[in-house]
């Protein structure tokens, strides 16, 4: 797993670098969504989580959910549209747990994307991963996330 400015990054993920969002194929179709380690550590402390509901379709580059913490509140961005399918219920009662763990019980919504092949390939993933990062956290003045975890 790339490790960039002590932020993890899963390799098996695509990434959407300038939104600080990944992706996982589900393998129906379907795609799970959820905020990189890096989002949550320039965040903070999450205390809010705002979804789209079930049902409701996102477009291309707009907003899927509103997150808020302590210093900071915006948009959750998708690259590709699609239908909202299931919102992570655990995160709404409990948003911190994007910042524990933002790749497994921190995911954010399930959704049928639309044109899903024509966006797959403007992710990032694999070993391009580290330096797409590198250079996000650079040009963004982000030390890391241990450092913002001081």
């Amino acid at each position: 797993m790339p490790d960039v400015r002590g932020c993890h990054l899963p390799d098996d993920l695509l990434y959407d670098v300038d939104n600080n969002i990944w992706y996982r194929e589900a393998g129906d179709g379907n795609i799970q969504v959820g905020m990189t380690a890096v989002a949550v550590a320039m965040a903070g402390q999450l205390v809010a989580y705002t979804p789209k509901r079930v049902g409701r379709t996102v477009k291309p580059g707009k907003s899927c959910a509103t997150v808020e913490s302590g210093k900071w509140v915006g948009p959750a961005k998708l690259a590709s549209g699609g239908e909202v399918l299931e919102i992570n219920e655990a995160l709404v009662a409990t948003p911190s747990l994007a910042n524990d763990d933002p790749y497994t019980a921190g995911w954010l919504l399930k959704v049928q994307p639309e044109e899903w092949d024509s966006i797959k390939p403007q992710l990032i993933t694999g070993a391009a991963i580290t330096a797409a990062f590198e250079a996000k956290m650079q040009a963004d003045a982000f030390v890391g996330c241990e450092a913002a975890a001081a």
